[in-house]
């Protein structure tokens, strides 16, 4: 293996690399801001620039108008004659969330998305549909970033020749590395036949096992979900390579390795400093009821920081396959050029959405801003190996150290997610 990472460095020079990196914030930039600042000063700023932008994302995806109440302060964020503007106090018709200055600021920075503040129960919904909230973050995107907000044939994808892109096509280690970068930067997934041998999946699906029947529901390292009789059970093993000496051999492989230079962008483990990967072990039962294992369709980016990180690259190694019986992966090909909600598919959509149909032993890649889902199995379960590499810091940029225990505990609180997100929300109106 150690030839076949050679030869694609070496191609790499001579082909063009396509680079997936769209981010447009340090994180050393980001810092607290009151709430008048934001309602006095920040978004008139952002007003003066994208106004009518914004508001055509609003008109295309006929919201309502929306109230922020914050610290006894609301303001209300409406379309008049093509702009949107920012109104004092509480309209009649508009939506309205609650929520303080943290949450808020955290917001118009991008640092968390409407989901992002709900999963978290920083942000509570007094009047309208809680769909509302979250069909609205691409508007604050179109507001804050500039970005359009998608409308149905503005994202194209296409081959090397202009072409329309085959986007059932899937790859093997010995293919043309330029080509497969271009595939990704247009697609935003990958699907790569036969990385590994059934053999070494079955070693990585012992150890598995084994760390699910170890799991338990206040260990911190585990997520759980409720059958249709109540029953929970471990779906999702986080921190997994520290339990499988079989997956900490395969993650310092090449033949997984080559994919941090895939897009030219100097691509990096994300395994809290360690230098190399590390990942999460999931099982897909059947009859799942309550709980995140078969999760609905988002961004990895869901929760806020796409303007920080994205796109890293989330690797699926296939412990068993998958396909339509077994919850096969499902991607929306083009969706990471595309400012659309991270949470949910708006029915409005106008890209396609496929499942990606795996062999044991094969990987599946996608961009950190595509959206994605877990189809429920229906007939066998499927076990999965989540790990990914991110983006290296901006030139200038530094980031604060978040404590290990810390990132560990925000991450096995997800597990309890869906009552937090409920709680955000109200169906009035």
């Amino acid at each position: 293996m150690a030839i076949l990472h050679a030869i694609i460095l070496t191609t790499r020079k001579q082909e063009r690399i396509m680079s997936i990196d769209c981010r447009s914030r340090r994180h050393c930039d980001r810092r607290p801001l009151d709430r008048d600042e934001v309602f006095d000063s920040l978004i008139p700023a952002a007003l003066s620039n994208n106004a009518e932008l914004a508001a055509r994302g609003l008109i295309y995806k006929r919201l309502p108008a929306l109230t922020f109440s914050v610290d006894g302060r609301s303001v209300t964020l409406c379309e008049r004659n093509g702009a949107l503007r920012i109104e004092a106090g509480e309209a009649s018709e508009s939506a309205v969330v609650s929520l303080d200055s943290s949450a808020l600021s955290d917001l118009v920075q991008d640092w968390a998305t409407t989901m992002g503040l709900a999963m978290n129960s920083r942000v509570k919904m007094t009047r309208g549909n809680f769909e509302h909230w979250i069909g609205w973050e691409p508007i604050f995107r179109a507001l804050f970033d500039g970005r359009p907000v998608h409308e149905p044939g503005a994202t194209s994808i296409s081959d090397r020749n202009g072409s329309d892109l085959n986007l059932n096509r899937s790859f093997e280690l010995d293919d043309d590395p330029a080509e497969i970068s271009h595939f990704l930067h247009q697609a935003g997934f990958l699907h790569l036949r036969g990385v590994f041998t059934e053999c070494e999946m079955a070693a990585v699906s012992a150890d598995l096992d084994a760390s699910l029947a170890r799991a338990r529901p206040d260990d911190g390292a585990s997520w759980w979900a409720g059958d249709s009789k109540g029953v929970q059970q471990a779906v999702r093993i986080l921190f997994f390579h520290e339990q499988s000496a079989a997956l900490s051999e395969l993650l310092r492989d090449d033949r997984l390795g080559w994919l941090a230079d895939i897009t030219g962008d100097n691509l990096g483990g994300d395994d809290e400093g360690t230098g190399w990967l590390g990942a999460e072990g999931l099982i897909k039962p059947l009859d799942i009821q309550t709980g995140l294992s078969d999760l609905p369709w988002h961004k990895d980016c869901g929760q806020g920081r796409h303007s920080y990180y994205c796109n890293g690259l989330t690797i699926g190694l296939s412990i068993t396959g998958a396909d339509e019986r077994s919850g096969a992966l499902g991607v929306v090909p083009g969706s990471h050029r595309a400012n659309i909600q991270p949470a949910g598919k708006d029915d409005s959509l106008d890209l396609p959405a496929l499942k990606l149909v795996t062999q044991t032993g094969d990987l599946t890649v996608h961009c950190s801003d595509t959206l994605h889902r877990a189809y429920p199995p229906i007939e066998r379960p499927r076990k999965v190996v989540y790990t990914g590499f991110r983006q290296p810091l901006m030139k200038g940029d530094t980031m604060e150290e978040v404590p290990v225990a810390k990132q560990r505990a925000a991450r096995a609180q997800l597990t309890n997610v869906q009552n937090r997100i409920a709680g955000a929300g109200t169906n009035s109106g």
